[in-house]
């Protein structure tokens, strides 16, 4: 039997009956003011914030994307995709703005759009959309997404991340990094990296030229925006665009949500118990805490809707695609790579069936390197951002946490090692995704299809193939996850039409996978990290799964070969719902506590430098490290410059490129290396060890330090004799230097 779909039509869904789809919305929205509320956020700036997302991104957004992009979506498909729009103007129009030094001159372009369709008869229709509806259990199940998405923000981050001192002191490592780049944003363009003064900044870094916009527009501080709300939209707004895009492919409304489900919470079958995930499968519960990632997501979805539409109608309106790709540029380095390699997947296929090139696809292929040639040669400057050719280093960094080894000992693992592990890799990911057996019964190749498993094949090979000192090819594999949960929904419905009673059949071997992975675990699995750990340790639980598997196939084979495709792939999806299971609990309980790395007066002595200084101002503090257990400097402090919002000499160094650069050629951890410039470190130093008017006077002339931010003012007193104090706050002070 096949299944044919390249005819579903482009709406999400047909013409149905007037409901109250917006209820379950509105809901949501109300818990979300509460908990913000709860969680620190003044009411004024709830409202400045939701009225400048809505009316000034959402609203002029929307408009642009109903009159130049695809065109029949439902209300919350444009608004979604609306919203993902204005974003990437609202960049756009922000970096020559803020480079010509008038970032207020952002607000023109939502200004200039809502009076353009207000004022010309053409455009006034798109007021009005299409007038397709969603069912009602649709915009309940989507909004229950949602919502949990928010109870897992409130309870995993909201929680532990405070807006003031001490609840701000411990956040997750990175957010200070964040809070640094959004704070140079806000005053430079081109900017540079913050902690390190004239380093380049190699990364991509337009979603905190999105934060910085807002901020200058509403008046909310960087930090309320980073901690508390800029993410929720844009995550709320990327769950709806992937439950169309599931809707569209599949031609099913139920494939939708359960795409987005399946996004967020499959994951790998976790056979070994303990702190330690051995073969990631990746997920979205990483969006506060890697906010490029997503902003990239967003801009990303739009695209692949529009594409999908795009590439079956055989024609297009490139425009709201190109502006999407060209601001993707600078979201996030992972998605271009992987929109490249599915569109060419969809060339070379439609080239072999067809006997002639497919259009569209090779439209957008230009488009899409396009961009990915100004980020790499632009924006990157012929950068990699640590990125190397280095096979399997995915699955021997995890091997190194598993196995509690050193740099130097995981350096020495055998190649076979790395191969059976890769190999066990792809085997749970099979497992995660195995409902795309079933898309072998769909008929003709169908361009959409082809297009997501090139991203989804892409993804999975970049975790295999390269390598980063600190394991930023998985999120390659975090972009493709969600469009390979797409086609494995979609190939899993297929399945369950292969034959009349297909979905019992599923049920069962859906019940006995899950029931057999728990059996398998507890019995063969063992504890991780575990420094004595065997590779036959990891994956004896592993082959009995994948035997039972091979023998349940082929024994039913033998009776009726569409019952074993779908026995096959319903006993290896079970095997992934108690991990699932667990995942779905667990990011609704406690949040984890991180170590306290401000002291008391940090952020306010770091504010008032801001309040009182220039955007040009160079500012040399003592603070280097963060205070961990361990031996050597981990150089990932950055909440000087963060909070500040100021250049700082010399702060933290290991994300800077002349770090990460360093990395592969020391075979060291980039968190081990040294800082670039020892000269510069030890002029820095001195003039806090030993200061004097000249330690501290070769600062001002050297590198034009006009600020000396310094911890521990107990135990360097003879700083206020050569600068002059002008701040103090608990063990914070800020200098100002004497005729700098």
């Amino acid at each position: 039997m096949t299944v044919a779909l390249s005819r579903v039509p482009v709406l999400p869904a047909a013409r149905a009956r007037r409901g109250y789809g917006w209820v379950p919305a509105v809901l949501v929205a109300v818990a979300a003011v509460v908990v913000l509320w709860h969680h620190g956020v003044p009411l004024q700036d709830l409202g400045a914030f939701a009225g400048y997302v809505g009316l000034g991104v959402m609203l002029p957004g929307t408009l642009l994307w109903r009159a130049l992009g695809p065109g029949g979506g439902s209300l919350p498909a444009d608004l979604a995709a609306g919203l993902a729009l204005g974003y990437a103007i609202e960049v756009l129009v922000y970096l020559p703005a803020r480079a010509l030094g008038a970032p207020l001159a952002v607000a023109a372009w939502p200004v200039l759009t809502v009076v353009a369709f207000l004022a010309v008869p053409k455009l006034r229709r798109h007021w009005r959309g299409s007038g397709v509806r969603v069912p009602l259990w649709w915009a309940w199940a989507m909004s229950g997404v949602v919502g949990y998405l928010l109870a897992w923000s409130a309870r995993q981050f909201y929680a532990v991340h405070g807006l003031t001192w001490p609840g701000n002191a411990g956040p997750y490592v990175d957010m200070h990094y964040h809070l640094a780049l959004l704070g140079e944003v806000r005053h430079h363009v081109p900017p540079q990296f913050p902690s390190v003064l004239g380093e380049p900044l190699s990364y991509h870094w337009f979603v905190y030229a999105e934060m910085a916009a807002t901020s200058w527009l509403t008046g909310i501080e960087p930090q309320t925006l980073l901690y508390r709300l800029s993410v929720l939209p844009m995550l709320a707004a990327t769950m709806v665009l992937l439950g169309v895009t599931g809707w569209r492919l599949a031609g099913r409304a139920w494939a939708g949500v359960a795409s987005v489900v399946a996004a967020c919470l499959a994951c790998s079958p976790a056979l070994p118990a303990g702190s330690v995930e051995l073969f990631p499968a990746m997920s979205p519960f990483s969006a506060w805490l890697s906010p490029t990632q997503t902003f990239g997501a967003l801009l990303f979805a739009p695209v692949v809707l529009a594409l999908i539409a795009y590439l079956r109608d055989g024609r297009g309106r490139w425009l709201v695609v190109g502006v999407l790709l060209l601001a993707l540029t600078g979201a996030k380095a992972t998605y271009l790579p992987l929109l490249v390699a599915g569109l060419g997947v969809v060339l070379g296929v439609r080239l072999l069936v067809d006997r002639r090139v497919h259009r569209p696809a090779l439209a957008a292929a230009g488009l899409a390197v396009g961009g990915l040639l100004v980020a790499q040669f632009v924006l990157f400057a012929h950068g990699t951002q640590g990125m190397t050719v280095t096979p399997f280093d995915t699955m021997l960094r995890l091997w190194r946490a598993a196995a509690e080894l050193s740099d130097p000992e995981m350096a020495q693992l055998p190649v076979g090692l790395a191969l059976a592990l890769a190999g066990l890799h792809v085997g749970a990911l099979a497992c995660v995704w195995s409902g795309i057996a079933g898309l072998a019964l769909w008929r003709g190749w169908d361009p959409g299809v082809l297009l997501l498993g090139g991203i989804g094949a892409a993804g999975v090979g970049a975790v295999l193939v390269f390598g980063h000192p600190a394991a930023s090819q998985l999120y390659f594999l975090t972009s493709a996850k969600p469009y390979l949960a797409i086609l494995a929904v979609a190939g899993a419905g297929a399945l369950l039409r292969a034959f009349p009673g297909a979905w019992r059949v599923a049920a069962g071997a859906l019940a006995a996978g899950a029931g057999l992975a728990v059996l398998v675990a507890e019995t063969l699995g063992v504890e991780v990290p575990a420094r004595e750990l065997r590779l036959a340790d990891v994956a004896l639980p592993y082959l009995v799964l994948g035997g039972v598997l091979v023998v349940a196939g082929a024994a039913v084979a033998v009776w009726r070969r569409p019952v074993a495709a779908v026995v096959a792939a319903a006993l290896a999806c079970g095997y992934t719902v108690p991990a699932a299971a667990v995942k779905a609990v667990r990011q609704v309980g406690p949040g984890g506590q991180f170590r306290q790395m401000m002291p008391e007066g940090g952020m306010e002595a770091a504010r008032w430098l801001r309040d009182h200084s220039g955007p040009g101002d160079v500012v040399a503090t003592n603070l280097h490290c963060r205070p961990t257990v361990r031996r050597h400097c981990d150089a990932r402090h950055y909440w000087v410059s963060g909070y500040s919002e100021r250049r700082v000499l010399v702060e933290g160094w290991a994300y800077a490129m002349s770090t990460l650069r360093r990395a592969p050629e020391t075979r060291e951890s980039y968190l081990r290396i040294g800082f670039a410039d020892p000269l510069r470190l030890a002029v820095n130093d001195a003039a806090f060890q030993t200061p004097s008017e000249r330690t501290i006077g070769r600062l001002a002339q050297k590198y034009g330090v006009r600020w000396l931010f310094v911890e521990g003012v107990r135990e360097s007193p003879d700083v206020g004799r050569f600068a002059r104090l002008r701040f103090h706050k608990g063990d914070c002070a800020v200098y100002e230097v004497i005729g700098g």
